[in-house]
């Protein structure tokens, strides 16, 4: 009869209790690359709402000069061009066909003049006779805009009724990119000088002007 070796025995339940702690989940993970990626499109610069000069209402002569006042109204620019290159807004009395620079006579009524339009000699204000005035005035941003607001140029008043353009507000390079609204003017943001020359006019006429803001790219 074979005898049992007892060194031999020893090794093998050795080995046997070895196995027995190796952990269950000890095989290698199992992992894989990958990456991502986003391409960004540039749109447009463009007035999300157009600056407006209100009607000043009705003057009436009194033998003096007068000022007439009004509240600008808010307007807003939109960035969406993603360049951050800035841009700025001007005003400038527009000429052309069918339209006058400066305050001048234009009939509202064709019963009354005969055609609506202005009138080829009619009476006329002087070139600056109207202001803009933005302190006090602010931006906001909207549709959850951040970053560095645009500012206003017209601390001290502006001519709108102008023949050159007047930069009346403007964003610096990485600044104004989104929707921007300006706003908050005073209630006498908007100043009309009516010297004792000013010559009443008849039925269904009006002194008109038309306005041109330009919104270009740049500070």
């Amino acid at each position: 009869m074979q005898k049992r070796n007892p060194a031999r025995i020893v090794r093998l339940a050795l080995a046997i209790a070895a196995l027995a702690v190796v952990p269950a989940g000890s095989a290698q993970a199992d992992t894989s690359n990958d990456t991502s990626q986003l391409s960004v499109t540039g749109g447009s610069l463009a007035f999300k709402s157009a600056p407006n000069v209100p009607s000043l209402g009705t003057l009436t002569l009194n033998g003096k000069a007068q000022t007439l006042t009004k509240q600008m109204e808010p307007w807003a620019v939109e960035d969406a061009t993603g360049t951050a290159s800035g841009w700025n807004v001007t005003v400038q009395g527009e000429s052309g066909e069918g339209k006058s620079a400066v305050f001048k006579e234009y009939c509202t009524s064709e019963e009354e003049c005969g055609a609506v339009g202005y009138v080829g000699s009619g009476k006329t204000l002087a070139a600056n006779s109207l202001t803009l005035s933005s302190s006090g005035g602010a931006f906001s941003g909207l549709n959850g805009t951040t970053g560095t607001a645009p500012t206003h140029s017209c601390g001290s008043a502006c001519n709108v009724d102008t023949a050159s353009p007047v930069k009346v507000a403007s964003a610096a390079e990485d600044a104004g990119m989104g929707s921007w609204q300006g706003e908050s003017y005073g209630v006498s943001s908007l100043s009309l000088s009516a010297p004792t020359t000013v010559k009443a006019l008849g039925a269904g006429k009006v002194y008109r002007v038309d306005l041109l803001w330009t919104l270009s790219s740049g500070p």
